[in-house]
């Protein structure tokens, strides 16, 4: 059988996978320092409350509207205004992921082979939708020194004849970095002049170690065709239910003629389900007690694991917000790679090399319930 040169991956699981799935079938004592669905983090939700307006029956007439409907635009466009942007419904689109909207962005903006440039490190998804939609990745460094940049010269190095657009994530996941104000200023002003898109991927946006949180990118008045996405994965710790949105500023003229080609991509997919966006409105509304429950127990399991560290072989790097840490660690321990040898102590790290980091880091998750991050804290083999 001929398969797509699309999906020539390798699918064998890499070493580390291996070796955490044979501890978990060895039946050994496991503290799982990576898990980040909140659902599965001991957070109290209101399962009534949620799953009530899934039941209305308007959601049994089949009216679709290849954007969303008005109602849920609406209630998108009213959690930016809270964060003190307007953004029209028109300027709207709704897509069931953050996935499905960069997959519907890259189709808008890119014929094969046209390039994408997206920082280093980063999620490793990006790879995945990227290859399916026959767009090519290109990294541009993030730089750290007492905290994250962006290197400006090697971006703009990077950028060439079939460079369509610059990702950014506001917070950045893994390192948690927010763009400042002088980079905002610089990404508009860059892509402006070359004629490139900038998409900017704000889902942990809500969560900000400081007690005030940047500004989101749909605030400013922007030179660029600006795509801002973000869903209710993260914004009310709702991952299963699959809604999330694209909302677009720039030139009117740009910005209306990008909307009338994304609105015949969703029309030909169709892939928003009625009953999730008569219930969005509701989510949204309701969506500050999660994200209190999240930012207290980010708080607290930053402030063991800053506790742990003084006197050890490791330090955290410096971060605004999201919910992952990383930890400089030795890159070896008697011998074994740092990730390899934590997992023989009974605890669960990310290997920094999945993000793209340099070898002597881990990623840790914020979310991890405060008694298995307690305990795998002690057993992490820095002292």
């Amino acid at each position: 059988m001929n398969f797509s040169t699309r999906t020539n991956w390798n699918l064998a699981e890499n070493d580390f996978t291996v070796a955490v799935r044979e501890a978990y079938s060895s039946g050994a004592e496991l503290f799982d320092l990576t898990v980040s669905n909140p659902t599965s983090c001991g957070f109290t939700y209101d399962a009534e409350a949620l799953l009530k307006p899934l039941g209305q029956l308007e959601a049994m007439h089949y009216e679709p509207d290849p954007l969303g409907m008005s109602t849920a635009r609406a209630a998108v466009a009213q959690y930016y205004r809270d964060a003190g942007a307007e953004i029209a419904i028109e300027r709207i689109c709704l897509t069931t992921s953050t996935s499905e909207a960069y997959s519907f962005l890259f189709r808008l903006l890119c014929d094969p082979g046209d390039e994408v440039l997206i920082a280093r490190p980063s999620y490793p998804l990006f790879d995945f939708i990227a290859r399916l939609d026959d767009v090519r990745l290109v990294e541009y460094p993030l730089l750290y020194d007492h905290g994250w940049h962006i290197d400006f010269h090697s971006l703009e190095q990077s950028i060439t004849p079939r460079t369509r657009a610059i990702v950014i994530v506001h917070p950045n996941n893994p390192t948690g970095n927010f763009a400042s104000d002088a980079e905002r200023a610089a990404l508009d002003d860059l892509c402006a002049r070359r004629n490139l898109a900038l998409i900017v991927d704000e889902v942990f946006l809500d969560y900000s170690v400081a007690e005030t949180t940047p500004p989101s990118f749909a605030a400013d008045s922007s030179q660029a065709l600006t795509f801002v996405l973000s869903g209710l994965s993260k914004v009310c710790g709702l991952p299963q239910m699959k809604v999330s949105w694209i909302a677009a500023t720039g030139p009117d003229t740009i910005v209306s003629e990008a909307m009338a080609r994304i609105e015949v991509i969703a029309d030909t997919f169709l892939s928003m389900n009625a009953p999730m966006q008569r219930a969005l409105p509701h989510w949204l509304a309701e969506r500050r007690d999660l994200q209190q429950q999240i930012r207290a127990r980010m708080q607290t399991n930053l402030a063991m694991l800053d506790a742990r560290l003084p006197g050890t072989q490791a330090n955290r790097l410096a971060m605004q917000g999201g919910w992952t840490a990383v930890l400089r660690v030795p890159r070896t321990v008697q011998g074994r790679p740092f990730a390899e040898a934590a997992l023989r102590q009974g605890v669960i790290v990310q290997p920094g090399e999945f993000y793209g980091l340099p070898e002597g880091r881990v990623v840790l998750s914020l979310l991890t319930p405060l008694s298995i991050w307690q305990s795998g804290l002690e057993r992490l083999p820095i002292d």
